[in-house]
């Protein structure tokens, strides 16, 4: 069997008005209701990141053109600007909480702009909007001790399950980064499915725990949209992006051997 490669979007805010700390991974209201449009013009059919993984483990077969909207972050523009745009459309997402960085008992102010507060997040999961969990604090889960790391995990699946009912079952890692020992970490933290960045298109042999998104930006246009949706030239819009992830992968990786010569060493 032929398995499809499946653009997964990954949006951050949605904002007239956004932080300059945003603005480069934001998009306009106006631009992303026109890239609903494009969605449906073009008969791609979204699916939430629960579903698609979820079908990928089982064989079951996918709808036709399937696309995944993801956001990450918890910014307030998804529940004051895409809520009502996904509605009118019947689109489900999949939001990916930060959950230190919402507003509530469990703040810890360190949000990049306004954010949203758990009664929104609430609105989100009951008009079908999937909530996953993005850690507690946001921080490279590659760079953090197992301590830290379990710490992480366990207050964002916990706090998650807390204030909706229902455990998470998708993550995604914050920055895009991960290693074996986190996607190990992930997995035991109960669960199911992970995405990564990478910046191409989703297919079912990268595994459950390194699912690849595309990036959405502010300078994402209406026809660079159209050819991520097609996975069209992908790799191109994504050359120098692929290449500083290179870059960052080997500096993380310098620092993590330092840190264990250290531990050795002390």
């Amino acid at each position: 069997m032929t398995h499809p490669r499946v653009p997964i979007l990954m949006y951050h805010s949605v904002s007239a008005d956004p932080t300059d700390a945003t603005r480069t991974l934001s998009v306009s209201p106006k631009a992303f209701t026109e890239h609903l449009t494009l969605i449906a013009e073009r008969g791609l059919t979204p699916m939430t990141t629960a579903d698609l993984a979820t079908r990928w483990r089982t064989a079951r077969p996918l709808p036709h053109r399937p696309v995944l909207l993801t956001f990450d972050d918890g910014y307030e523009g998804v529940h004051r600007h895409a809520l009502p745009a996904l509605a009118e459309h019947g689109f489900p997402a999949t939001l990916f909480v930060s959950t230190g960085w919402l507003r509530g008992d469990h703040d810890t102010g360190a949000g990049l702009d306004t954010m949203l507060d758990w009664p929104q997040v609430r609105e989100l999961a009951a008009a079908g909007v999937e909530i996953g969990g993005h850690s507690h604090t946001h921080p490279q889960l590659d760079q953090l001790d197992d301590t830290a790391l379990h710490t992480e995990l366990t207050r964002c699946r916990d706090i998650v399950t807390d204030e909706l009912g229902v455990p998470p079952v998708s993550f995604a890692y914050p920055y895009g980064y991960s290693s074996r020992r986190v996607r190990t970490a992930v997995r035991q933290h109960g669960f199911a499915q992970a995405l990564a960045v990478g910046n191409s298109l989703a297919r079912r042999a990268q595994g459950p725990y390194a699912l690849r998104r595309v990036t959405v930006r502010r300078d994402t246009d209406a026809e660079e949209f159209v050819r991520l949706l097609d996975g069209r030239a992908v790799a191109r819009a994504f050359a120098r992006d692929r290449a500083l992830t290179k870059g960052y992968a080997m500096v993380r990786g310098a620092r993590r051997t330092c840190r264990r010569a250290a531990g050795v060493l002390g």
